[in-house]
């Protein structure tokens, strides 16, 4: 490993990210690696890594590299590995213009949750095509102390489960992971959206991101959020036949959803690149050792 290694931090709607660009894949960034960059104390600070990686260069990619170049191996702010973020697909996306990599217009990229088509708007926000929701069967309840609600399982490539209540700030501090039940509904652990309607087709959550807390934006939350509300409103696009859009309000600022009736998602939010820099590799190493 070279003694200095590049980075970058953007955000996407305040949900933040090292950006460590690694083209054919030769660094060796562990878990504990991860967490170390991405604390905000003693790090770098981030809700979690985009690893940037040539899609041929990464064995978990390979097969998507005819439709995508570029690979998203996006790591949590606790080093786990997540199949998807939807706010840093943007910022990815955004990287991957400044570094000179793409232009304004249509692109693809891979992730563990398939191949996502991003547009990058010549305004300066980011599209994506978040894919298809799934909505397991079965009845879900979140908790948060005594309060406890009826949440909705929907699957955007990585779980959730969606709770519409009276105030925000019943979801507590949400520092650990509100319980939810039963357990057997997310093997993998889950990702909690507390839901409050703000008008026609618009909603304000907070969100506690597994693997790393409570986040300022969560994309695929946004996106879990908008179809849980399109289905409680009677706005299902399968059985309307017409486009359910909603503008999610999160802490971090704004995204606006669209369902349409084939069941495609699209999700439009900004996207920013702050800062870059170099990372010592000799305090990293000092620091994992």
């Amino acid at each position: 490993m070279s003694t200095r290694i590049a980075f970058l931090k953007g955000h996407g709607t305040e949900n933040d990210f090292v950006i460590v660009p690694d083209p054919e894949n030769v660094l060796e960034l562990s878990p504990a690696a991860v967490a170390a960059l991405c604390n905000r104390r003693a790090g770098i600070g981030g809700d979690g890594m985009l690893h940037v990686v040539r899609s041929a260069a990464h064995p978990e990619a390979r097969g998507m590299a005819a439709e995508a170049e570029w690979f998203m191996d996006y790591r949590n702010g606790d080093g786990s590995v997540a199949e998807m973020c939807g706010n840093g697909v943007r910022v990815f996306a955004r990287y991957l213009q400044y570094a000179g990599h793409v232009a304004a217009g249509d692109l693809a990229i891979a992730t563990r949750a398939g191949v996502k088509t991003v547009h990058i708007a010549k305004d300066g926000d980011v599209t994506v095509g978040m894919g298809r929701a799934r909505l397991p069967e079965g009845d879900v309840t979140v908790a948060v102390g005594e309060r406890s609600w009826p949440a909705r399982n929907v699957n955007m490539g990585n779980p959730h489960a969606v709770a519409f209540v009276a105030d925000l700030a019943h979801a507590g501090d949400l520092l650990t992971a509100p319980p939810v039940s039963p357990a057997a509904a997310y093997p993998e652990g889950v990702n909690v959206e507390f839901v409050v309607d703000r008008g026609p087709r618009h909603v304000a959550m907070r969100v506690h991101e597994r693997g790393s807390g409570e986040t300022r934006s969560c994309g695929t939350g946004a996106c879990a959020v908008a179809v849980a509300a399109a289905r409680r409103d009677g706005a299902d696009p399968a059985v309307t036949g017409t486009p359910a859009t909603y503008t999610v309000d999160v802490p971090g600022g704004r995204l606006v959803i669209t369902e349409r009736p084939d069941g495609e998602i699209e999700m439009t939010g900004p996207a920013v690149i702050v800062a870059e820099g170099e990372i010592d590799a000799e305090w990293l190493a000092h620091t994992l050792g």
